[in-house]
């Protein structure tokens, strides 16, 4: 159509040889194209937020700050990817639509524009959420546990008796990780650990413009000998988390679920959102729990008996719930809890008259007994089966759950003949 043409952001490092190639050849007119020059990357979100349409972001890869989580908002939009001048890292895996090497041609630019954008009339400047390609069979994945609940409650210590009893299972093949994705990372201390990296900084750094193998991202994790499952290690510094970008997290989740049969994530119960506070901000910040417990196949609210324990632990639930959590995928962990069945029934009854997600398949809660284990933190030894196995036997039986009502693939459906309607006489002649 006379008119068209793509409209392409240029982000570029200073005196990128095809920065101004890219201009002459837009303004002589040799392209189709239209080149909106950008300085920063606060000036593009400004671009994409202002309501005119894009056909294609030309980005330079060496910039420092171009990576998964720019690429994913910029795609949001409807405005394809092209990265060019860094062939280290793999552009397409972490969300670009083409990748040009760092002396391209025109026609390398015109093909790629043509397999990735859309052309755009110069009376269309309103923003068209555009759907993204269909996404590629899903990768085998193995299970993922998020344990979460108020501080002092054993959050920590919970996780650890999860991960022991996942590693003592044969078919999950000794592949199983314990993942420190705390704010205040204490599993470091808890487990003795001299080394302080590598950990979940250096593996969502990993993530943020590539695709680690399962070698490397298990090469990010320590080996504990005397429970059989590995570790990676929490943030340094509790301020740390300002590094992590969220789609960089998601990814390195992804990534562990990919290397590892089992993940046990010990995160925090804080999952607050830019929707729930207007803070984008309190939304990054909390971006290794809202992922954690996003992507687990089972989420464990633990909390500790008594007025204030319940009181917190249904906070929680309630907080999981809000977030999306369904509750079929919710146990509930009662820690030192007391050894009468009254007691305990007592303490059911109380969870299950307050928690809002009573309605929505939440289970009975496991009861965990009182167990001295400064010992065995203090020595790194095993933990007592009584704590691992009533945590694996409902990890099991929740993740099994979960499965079989997982809706299933649509499956092709035959077209009967006729069904699809014809051209009438009269639109026959019309056309």
């Amino acid at each position: 159509m006379a008119g068209d043409r793509y409209v392409v952001l240029g982000l570029g490092m200073p005196r990128s040889p095809w920065f101004r190639s890219v201009a002459q050849w837009a303004t002589s007119g040799s392209l189709p194209v239209e080149f909106v020059k950008v300085v920063s990357v606060e000036e593009l979100h400004a671009r994409l937020a202002s309501g005119r349409r894009f056909s294609a972001l030309l980005v330079d890869g060496a910039i420092s700050s171009v990576d998964r989580d720019l690429l994913d908002r910029t795609r949001s939009t409807g405005c394809s990817v092209i990265v060019t001048g860094d062939d280290r890292r793999d552009w397409e895996d972490a969300g670009a639509d083409a990748v040009l090497p760092g002396a391209f041609d025109q026609r390398d630019l015109l093909d790629a524009l043509r397999g990735t954008s859309v052309m755009i009339g110069r009376a269309d400047v309103s923003a068209v959420a555009a759907a993204n390609p269909g996404a590629a069979p899903a990768a085998w994945r193995g299970r993922v546990a998020a344990v979460c609940g108020p501080g002092g409650t054993g959050v920590s210590t919970v996780a650890i008796a999860l991960a022991q009893g996942a590693a003592t299972d044969v078919r999950n093949g000794g592949l199983v990780v314990l993942a420190d994705m705390a704010r205040p990372g204490e599993q470091a201390m808890l487990h003795d650990a001299r080394d302080v990296v590598p950990g979940i900084e250096e593996l969502v750094e990993a993530h943020r413009a590539g695709a680690p193998t399962g070698a490397d991202i298990r090469g990010h994790t320590f080996h504990v000998e005397s429970r059989g499952y590995a570790l990676l290690l929490g943030l340094r510094r509790t301020r740390s988390w300002s590094a992590l970008r969220p789609r960089a997290v998601e990814a390195a989740v992804a990534g562990l679920a990919r290397s590892f049969r089992v993940v046990v994530a010990d995160c925090d119960a804080d999952l607050e959102g830019e929707g729930d506070g207007g803070s984008a901000d309190v939304e990054d910040r909390n971006a290794m729990a809202r992922c954690a417990t996003a992507e687990a196949d089972v989420v464990f609210a633990v909390g500790v008996p008594g007025l204030k324990g319940v009181h917190s632990l249904v906070r929680v639930i309630g907080d999981l719930m809000a977030s999306g959590v369904d509750g079929a995928r919710i146990v509930v962990v009662v820690n030192r809890a007391p050894r009468g069945h009254r007691a305990r029934a007592e303490i059911a009854r109380a969870i299950a008259e307050l928690t809002p997600a009573r309605r929505k398949g939440l289970a009975s809660p496991v009861f965990l007994p009182e167990r001295s284990i400064d010992a065995h933190l203090r020595d790194g030894t095993r933990l007592p089966t009584v704590l691992c196995a009533p945590l694996t036997a409902a990890f099991d039986e929740v993740a099994n759950t979960v499965e079989r009502n997982a809706p299933a693939a649509p499956e092709p459906v035959a077209v009967v003949p006729g069904s699809l309607g014809h051209w009438g006489d009269d639109e026959a002649e019309v056309g």
